[in-house]
């Protein structure tokens, strides 16, 4: 039973009724009752004044009877002012319950071949090296962001895509071939992705000495940057791989296969992934065909360098450069191709762009240059602006090897959480498998629930030792309550009860506690239909916190196992089992596990 549905429906033939006039579905607005008043929903009356000619206590007044004597699920009423305040019936509340109990995924919606298809781009790393805890805010958005377009009935396809070509990856190469004396990820001993941004750091050190060398000896800085032998040779290599040098494109292939393999190991363990891979090496020269054909069509401009611009100054911006002058294109030509081998790929109705808000302006540009080309769905693209991640002694430079790795960042998070355990003494019955599988989940769900809970747009300050709390807003606390409900599960079992699929409606007592709790259930589609409307994971962490600390709260006050009596303790059961599996459905909407006991 949808409560509201049925309120509405009812409200709807009651202002027929007693007042002759028939009103849009949109007029009736519910609120949840608030604090400190009787009732579980509150009816907005004022819309109805221009009907009833009557003053809002009269108009509420009159509703409430015909509800009290025609509807139900309304036990009693009261007026405040222009609010008609309605007391749900106890047999309306079980109802609703069953309703939630025999729905494994209550709340969500799930997707047919009609649906949207929903293209998802995130993680777009460089293969110049490993992956930071930046990359991991993205990563986690980008997959959260799937799951809840899923969970509101759309096909979702999850794309990523490598930034594999361009100086940054040729400075990486040169430095191995200068330093690296043939080491591999297994001569050495580190991931693939770890080597090669070992050597993008070795890269820039040299690059620095050189041109500190330079200005020593009298040149300007700015031109000594240009000058320095190593950033040269760098350009030279970058050209002779644009033109398929085939020494070139093999060294380029062969340590690219070692960054990929090290990306593997770290979206694993992140427990995120793709449908689709692209590649700018593969797109950049798409880029390059459609500018063109734009250029042909007259929808860009060539200036006398043999430069391409888009003239975007009709839309309040700028112009922006599309194809250089020698030819070799921009990000925005990249990203143009990209678009482009997608919408042959997949029929795209939408496209979410999961990329730091640094980027802004780009994704404004793009979306007028891809309406443009006629891509349907780029008026419309979705840039999900997301801010940075900040560290208690200030930012991250890859270059300067400053950055918080993420492997690194996921083994402390893991130890951080077995050890937190073990000084809490939650762990001492269990054995040496599930320690360390339990540290896992609750260390990546401290990491996740902790970067996903807060608003994405916002910057943020990571701080991995507040994460791991089994108390407060935290993804362990959460997770601990999931173990908790399993355990009084596993125990009712134990002692043979049969948790019934279906309460009778009539016999089974709910106290006040009890329907806040199955209210709060109830409102778990609003908040999976708002953070799909929003793109907002925290939306949904908000929830799942809020639902935990209403179950503690009932816990905290009334037995389960050791309920007055029978009917009692099954519907107290039926009640936990069912905040446990929309935990479980909330929690996965992040990416993060619960574990069955801790």
């Amino acid at each position: 039973m949808d409560i509201q549905k049925v309120i509405t429906s009812a409200v709807l033939k009651a202002v027929k009724e007693i007042y002759g006039a028939d009103v849009p579905e949109k007029m009736v607005q519910l609120q949840n009752t608030k604090d400190g008043f009787e009732g579980n929903l509150t009816l907005v009356v004022f819309p109805f004044l221009k009907t009833s000619r009557k003053k809002p206590e009269d108009t509420a007044q009159e509703i409430g009877q015909w509800l009290l004597q025609n509807c139900e699920a309304i036990s009693d009423f009261n007026v405040v002012k222009g609010f008609l305040n309605l007391v749900i019936a106890p047999a309306a509340w079980i109802s609703l319950l069953n309703d939630i109990n025999a729905d494994e995924h209550y709340g969500e919606k799930k997707a047919t071949d009609e649906s949207p298809l929903v293209m998802i781009e995130y993680s777009s790393p460089n293969t110049n090296k490993p992956l930071h805890l930046g990359h991991v805010r993205n990563n986690l958005l980008g997959w959260s962001l799937a799951q809840i377009q899923a969970a509101n009935g759309n096909r979702v396809v999850k794309t990523n895509i490598v930034n594999d070509r361009g100086i940054h990856i040729c400075k990486s190469m040169l430095a191995w071939l200068k330093w690296g004396n043939g080491e591999t990820p297994e001569t050495s001993g580190k991931k693939g992705d770890h080597l090669i941004g070992d050597y993008y750091v070795a890269f820039d050190k040299h690059y620095r000495e050189e041109i500190k060398e330079l200005v020593a000896q009298g040149m300007d800085e700015e031109k000594a940057k240009q000058e320095a032998p190593l950033i040269k040779e760098a350009h030279e290599m970058l050209v002779k791989w644009e033109q398929n040098d085939p020494e070139v494109r093999a060294l380029w292939e062969k340590m690219n296969s070692w960054v990929y393999a090290g990306f593997d190991e770290t979206y694993k363990a992140l427990g995120v992934g793709f449908d689709k891979i692209y590649y700018e090496s593969q797109t950049y020269l798409k880029g390059k065909a459609k500018v063109e054909e734009g250029l042909a069509k007259g929808l860009f401009e060539r200036h006398e360098d043999n430069s391409v611009w888009a003239d975007l100054t009709n839309e309040g911006l700028d112009k922006k450069l599309l194809l250089r002058s020698d030819g070799t294109s921009v990000y925005m030509t990249q990203d143009i191709g990209t678009a482009e081998m997608r919408f042959q790929d997949y029929p795209i109705d939408k496209m979410i762009y999961v990329v730091g808000n640094e980027q802004n302006y780009h994704f404004q540009v793009l979306s007028i240059l891809l309406d443009r080309l006629g891509f349907k769905w780029g008026k419309e693209l979705v840039h999900f602006s997301y801010g940075m991640v900040e560290l208690p002694n200030g930012k991250m430079k890859s270059r300067e090897g400053t950055v918080v790795d993420a492997d690194d960042l996921i083994q402390a998070m893991i130890e951080g959480a077995r050890k937190v355990s073990e000084e809490a003494g939650k762990s001492k019955d269990l054995s040496e498998e599930e320690r360390n599988e339990i540290a896992r989940i609750c260390g990546m769900g401290a990491l996740k629930y902790f970067i996903l809970k807060v608003d994405a747009r916002k910057n943020m300050l990571f701080n991995p030792e507040e994460s791991i709390d089994f108390n407060g807003n935290t993804g362990p606390f959460i997770q601990y309550t999931y173990a908790r409900i399993r355990s009084i599960l596993r125990k009712a079992e134990e002692q043979g009860i049969n948790i019934p699929e279906s309460l009778d409606a009539q016999l089974s007592p709910v106290n006040q506690k009890e329907i806040d709790l199955i209210q709060k259930m109830q409102a778990y589609g609003t908040a999976v239909e708002q953070a799909g409307k929003d793109y907002s994971p925290s939306g949904i962490a908000n929830y799942c916190y809020e639902l935990t600390k209403e179950f503690n709260s009932w816990y905290h006050d009334y037995s389960v196992l050791n309920a007055e009596d029978e009917q009692t303790k099954l519907t107290r059961l039926v009640l936990a089992q069912n905040v446990a599996k929309i935990i479980r459905n909330g929690m996965a909407l992040l990416g993060i596990e619960v574990p069955e006991r801790m």
